[in-house]
């Protein structure tokens, strides 16, 4: 579940949680500790202030440094990749035979949305043509993701886990979702790409991961690029790099 990073995040913290207990112990009142002698509770009153304001600067430091160094990583996931740009485009080499079809290997086994593991091999790894059902993504955990989320998301490669797609980007969540049902899968725009992993073929439009994965096409309009993507093939979940 954790990356490197992340488990000397986490190690970080347990130091510092380990060094409030020494320090809480350090200050705490001495009326608390039973085997403490009596006249350390006579100067108890006297350093009730100092010793609370050494805390308060201690836990203040410690809480500080933790969350900080907890929470830049999570975020700094975000900025991992570069999302937006110009349209990038490939050729058929992308999507010679593998392993698996297109691919090197089958999609995940525990895909997002509750779609079809079945239904996701068959369109990402042995079709060029064809897509799921028109509006199927409807029936899926998808829109209420979108929603309950409060900010963009990001939509990884069923099959390698690597970012695809991050939205909504410069609109709402119920406008990327309106544009997604009118046309019947979920739609993304340039801006909204992670070029690094996905192409768009020259001849055909068709919109594929620099893996092999099918995606979907583009469908251009009068707002510009429009990437019609199948729902199965961006549910997956990420793969750590490490």
């Amino acid at each position: 579940m954790f990356g490197g990073k992340n488990k000397s995040i986490l190690m970080l913290v347990a130091v510092a949680s380990a060094i409030g207990n020494q320090q809480t112990n350090a200050f705490v009142p001495v009326s608390m500790n039973k085997h403490n002698h009596v006249q350390h509770n006579m100067q108890s009153n006297d350093n009730d202030d100092a010793l609370s304001s050494q805390r308060r600067a201690f836990f203040n430091t410690v809480g500080a440094t933790a969350v900080s160094s907890l929470l830049t990583p999570l975020v700094a996931q975000a900025s991992d990749f570069e999302v937006g740009g110009k349209i990038r485009l490939g050729d058929e080499s992308i999507m010679s035979q593998k392993g698996h079809g297109t691919s090197a290997a089958p999609v995940q086994q525990d895909l997002l949305y509750g779609v079809s593991n079945k239904l996701a091999d068959k369109i990402c790894n042995f079709n060029r043509h064809f897509a799921e059902m028109g509006g199927s993504f409807m029936s899926t955990s998808f829109e209420d993701e979108v929603r309950a989320a409060n900010g963009p998301i990001t939509f990884y490669d069923s099959v390698t886990g690597k970012p695809l797609f991050v939205a909504p980007i410069n609109r709402s969540a119920e406008d990327f979702i309106k544009e997604s049902e009118v046309h019947g899968w979920p739609s993304f725009r340039d801006n909204e790409v992670v070029w690094e992993n996905v192409r768009v073929l020259r001849n055909s439009g068709e919109t594929v991961s620099v893996d092999g994965t099918h995606l979907g096409h583009n469908l251009p309009d009068r707002s510009g690029n429009r990437y019609c993507i199948n729902l199965v093939s961006v549910a997956g979940r990420p793969v750590s790099s490490s």
